[in-house]
């Protein structure tokens, strides 16, 4: 071997050590193409790396089954059986599930029977996910344990961390938050802090971003999300298979906060960085995008993110059959629901199935149908427990369809769910519970704070460009200006003067409102010190003479 030539294998390998993929992968591909260089079984994993980080997924498989077939010959079961597995995870992602089976099956055929060892991890590892699947929350368990004693045993901190989030997502399916939450948190801190390999950190932000959204823990994704894209600006040569995964997940985060513009920025940059093998990131990206984009009244462009999204692989729901109702189709988007909820896979997790149910609660309300709204809301509320953000729409749902019946009973639900929206710092869904709370309001009578929360709604609906609202909001406005009562009196102290002024008794005002003659008392002492009379009469002159009788 010529003396450039060991030079450069030399440099590849400081390259592959500084996991400077770019550079390892020029460097060891010039190696490979040499006729006097003929590349190790360890060289050929690294191409194989550095193919896979630099994009070139063809190129990664192919090196990786050339490694394994130099391991099998030199009769190394235990570097054999990674390369098996690493070749079942990429036929995976590549849409080629038979062949991925099949090498899977060899990475057990390589290492079941050996002493422990930590490439045995990664099978316990599929073993966990397969049972969490399945939904086998025992074997699932078992196998994370098995994982975490193998990752103990190696002293790696990546395998150790690795096995933190598997049994993490392991308890999250059983329904153990607290417990998997505190694991997560366990495993991200070694991320955060650059502890792990590049591969790694990447996977753990990856599976930590999608738990923390398919189980609402919206303050973690805010918090990830951020970190993750850090990282990702770190890698060497902007090159990094996770960044279109990662920024998906920062879109979802910046349309809650109300960021639509940066949103819809970035869920054009991550359709364009989302590799071939993780396209339903792509997918969640356009349904994000439509959804900016329906909620700004851009009904057509929303059209075509969600068929963009269905085309990857995504049912578009709810923000499809949102869009429906927007279009004035309420049976369509009726009948889209009912399908997306009977049809949804369990393992996407709480927060999926929650906005799926608050849609059906909005759609049923809109066609009519309070029996489905309330059905849809009660499943949201029990799915919900005391989790923020599932708190928050389950609040939101019962309290519309508490309006529709008893406006009464719905206020204190309404402002406990526009409490939790602000809290999360949620403006669009604040924005749409303050019309709630405001039809809540003037149906009770207060007609001040009825104006209040429609002009703060109003307000929001302007700052994030969600124009539809806004005129709603408006128009409201504008019509609660028209019924301003006289003397400041409140819708309900001017039914009480009106039935006054008919000449009925306290016991008859009672009566025909349905309230107590206390009730009907503390009333009119209010009219008469807002008009500043003394008597029954002169109130009734001033409710004739200012035409409220």
């Amino acid at each position: 071997m010529s003396a450039p030539v060991i030079d450069r294998a030399g440099r590849a390998r400081d390259a592959v050590s500084r996991e400077a993929w770019a550079e390892a992968y020029a460097l060891l591909h010039a190696c490979d193409r040499h006729p006097d260089q003929a590349l190790t079984a360890e060289d050929l994993a690294a191409l194989s790396d550095a193919a896979w980080w630099s994009g070139h997924l063809d190129e990664s498989v192919a090196a990786r089954l050339r490694a394994h077939s130099a391991h099998v010959a030199a009769g190394d079961h235990r570097a054999a059986g990674m390369a098996a597995w690493w070749l079942h995870y990429e036929y995976a992602g590549l849409g080629r599930p038979a062949v991925a089976a099949g090498w899977l099956h060899r990475a057990r055929h390589h290492l079941d029977g050996l002493p422990p060892c930590p490439e045995q991890s990664f099978l316990a590892w599929t073993d966990a996910e397969e049972a969490t699947a399945r939904g086998d929350g025992g074997a699932a368990l078992s196998a994370t344990a098995r994982m975490t004693r193998l990752a103990e045993g190696s002293g790696s901190p990546d395998l150790l961390a690795l096995s933190r989030q598997a049994a993490s997502a392991a308890l999250l399916a059983q329904g153990r938050r607290a417990e998997g939450l505190a694991l997560l948190d366990e495993a991200m801190c070694a991320a955060e802090a650059g502890e792990l390999s590049g591969v790694f950190t990447g996977w753990l932000y990856c599976l930590a971003l999608t738990q923390c959204m398919e189980s609402a823990d919206f303050g973690r994704a805010v918090e990830w999300t951020r970190t993750a894209m850090e990282w990702c600006a770190t890698t060497d040569g902007g090159d990094n298979p996770f960044r279109g995964v990662c920024r998906a997940h920062r879109v979802e985060v910046l349309d809650l906060l109300g960021e639509w513009t940066a949103a819809e920025e970035e869920a054009r940059q991550a359709c364009r960085e989302v590799p071939v093998d993780c396209l339903e990131a792509a997918a969640a990206s356009y349904l994000a995008a439509g959804d900016v984009q329906r909620r700004q009244g851009r009904l057509d462009e929303a059209a075509r993110s969600y068929t963009h999204a269905h085309e990857l692989g995504r049912l578009p729901q709810p923000g499809l059959a949102l869009l429906r109702l927007a279009q004035g189709h309420a049976d369509a988007a009726a009948a889209g629901l009912r399908l997306a909820l009977a049809c949804q896979d369990a393992r996407q997790g709480p927060l999926a199935r929650a906005r799926l149910l608050a849609a059906s609660t909005e759609v049923s309300l809109a066609v009519g149908a309070v029996r489905d709204a309330a059905g849809a809301a009660a499943e949201l509320d029990a799915l919900a427990g005391d989790v923020p953000l599932l708190r928050a729409l389950a609040d939101t749902a019962s309290g519309a369809v508490a309006l529709a019946g008893s406006p009464e009973e719905a206020l204190p639900v309404l402002r406990r769910a526009l409490d939790g929206w602000l809290r999360l710092r949620v403006p669009y869904e604040a924005a749409q519970t303050r019309m709630l709370v405001a039809a809540g309001d003037r149906a009770a009578g207060d007609e001040e704070a009825a104006r209040l929360e429609l002009a703060f709604a109003r307000d929001a609906f302007e700052r994030l460009g969600a124009t539809p609202d806004a005129r709603r909001a408006a128009a409201l406005l504008s019509a609660a200006a028209r019924r301003r009562l006289p003397g400041g009196l409140t819708a309900r102290e001017a039914e009480v003067l009106r039935l006054v002024a008919g000449g009925a008794t306290n016991k008859g005002v009672a009566r025909a409102l349905v309230i107590s003659e206390h009730t009907v008392a503390r009333h009119l002492n209010n009219v008469f010190a807002k008009l500043g009379v003394s008597s029954r009469s002169a109130a009734t002159a001033y409710a004739y003479a200012h035409g409220l009788v």
